[in-house]
């Protein structure tokens, strides 16, 4: 059994995935091709790997380095499973210039990697090496599934879902700790076991339902909120109040991808709601910094071990290995799951994992208001895959200008001209759009 792992050289989730799967029964025995098109990372990420396989894995695991897009072919042929986790241009220049262009232009920011114009270039930089990643796929493993953890997820996902031939599920880190973090954000300690529901698309899913031993806890998890509202997620807990539920991706997250939030015209909310502006450019700069300490830890520690994560991708390869299910929340077509949202939008369901694949389980439809706010950004998300499609500038600006955040701060012809800007910015990545 084979995994080939794209964009291997990001050390840390490549130790969560490759670390989970070896301690997974039935995976001991994997052959892991490791791809990266920085030799240096790819290297270190090599001899982290070794270290995990004789550690954890009784030197089981066949272990494959392989640099550069001459080698993709090599790295793909004949594998099972395929780990997406890429980021086209990194944080400089790429990340930067998205940051710098949309503030030059009055629009800010906190994360900028899903939605409004940063996000779609995003997308629209990586959808081309996506699309080098189809072709060989469908040539060397047609029957691979491809799990996605690259964002923009819902972009990125329905591309390929929708264009290309491969088997193709998106994956996220948020649903799994949604509750958690939630209880925990509030004083809370569960008293029994938990059980919950969540539905929508991908950061902005939704907790449907959430449960104690079989007991609603919902109206006590509100009722806290209102006592006492976490600092550092005060967003998420300001839309459970008006609307009545509260999203799975975190509260940074969802100011950006909403018209309420950050506003030229009311900048007392920044603070009000502990709004972090131009977060993921602080954390890049911090990850880079602490990474000299990160690579003696991960790279050059003979004892390194590894306890299990929280990804889901090693519980999904053993459910196809041993036709056990296991249920996650994937992202994937909706083709009716949730029958208030486009039925070709890329979407975030409860899913099945064995040996027949993927298979989406229906929810029905979410609360209207729910929706609603799903379908403000399924209309940027459905924009930019045509845009990716038609290399039409004008499908790009109506992305833009689809956009909630975006179009509460900007007006059109302010949008067209950033769009400009990030049209030359990338040109190297995403070449001439007409």
């Amino acid at each position: 059994m084979k995994l080939a792992f794209l964009g291997a050289g990001s050390a840390v989730f490549l130790r969560n995935v490759v670390g989970d799967c070896m301690l997974t029964s039935g995976l001991e025995n994997m052959h892991y091709a490791l791809y990266d098109i920085d030799s240096e990372r790819l290297q270190d990420s090599l001899k982290m790997c070794q270290v995990l396989n004789r550690n954890l894995n009784g030197n089981r695991s066949t272990i494959s380095v392989h640099c550069g897009p001459e080698s993709l072919p090599k790295a793909l042929d004949g594998a099972d499973f395929i780990i997406n986790a890429i980021q086209v241009g990194g944080y400089d220049p790429a990340t930067k210039a998205d940051f710098d262009i949309c503030s030059r232009h009055g629009l800010r920011m906190t994360i900028g990697d899903t939605l409004g114009p940063a996000g779609i270039f995003r997308g629209l930089r990586t959808i081309p090496v996506l699309d080098l990643f189809a072709s060989v796929v469908e040539r060397c493993c047609p029957d691979a599934w491809f799990l996605n953890y690259t964002n923009p997820m819902a972009i990125l996902s329905g591309y390929m879902q929708r264009h290309t031939e491969v088997r193709t599920v998106g994956l996220c880190h948020s649903v799994q700790v949604v509750v958690k973090k939630l209880l925990a954000g509030l004083n809370r300690e569960p008293k029994g076991k938990i059980t919950y529901r969540v539905a929508g698309i991908n950061h902005m899913g939704w907790l449907l339902d959430v449960r104690e031993d079989g007991k609603d806890i919902y109206p006590e998890i509100k009722r806290l909120s209102l006592e006492s509202t976490p600092k550092d997620d005060m967003v998420r807990h300001e839309i459970m109040r008006r609307f009545g539920y509260y999203v799975t991706e975190s509260s940074e997250h969802l100011s950006e991808y909403l018209p309420y939030f950050i506003k030229k015209g009311y900048p007392e909310q920044i603070d009000e709601f502990n709004i972090p502006l131009d977060e993921y450019p602080r954390r890049c700069i911090k990850n880079i910094e602490k990474w000299g300490n990160m690579r003696k830890e991960l790279v050059e520690n003979p004892d390194l071990s590894h306890e299990r994560s929280r990804e889901y991708a090693s519980m999904i390869i053993q459910a196809m290995v041993s036709d056990v299910p296991y249920e996650f929340n994937g992202n994937v077509i909706n083709h009716g799951s949730i029958e208030n949202l486009p039925d070709d939008a890329c979407v975030e369901v409860p899913c099945i994992a064995d040996s027949h694949g993927i298979t989406s389980l229906m929810v029905g439809r979410l609360p209207e208001q729910c929706a609603a706010l799903n379908r403000t950004n399924i209309n940027v998300q459905q924009m930019a895959i045509q845009a990716a499609v038609t290399r039409r500038k004008e499908d790009v600006y109506m992305a833009a200008m689809l956009d909630p955040h975006t179009s509460s701060e900007l007006c059109l012809d302010e949008i067209r001209s950033l769009c400009d800007d990030m049209f030359e910015a990338n040109r190297a990545w995403i070449g001439e759009y007409r």
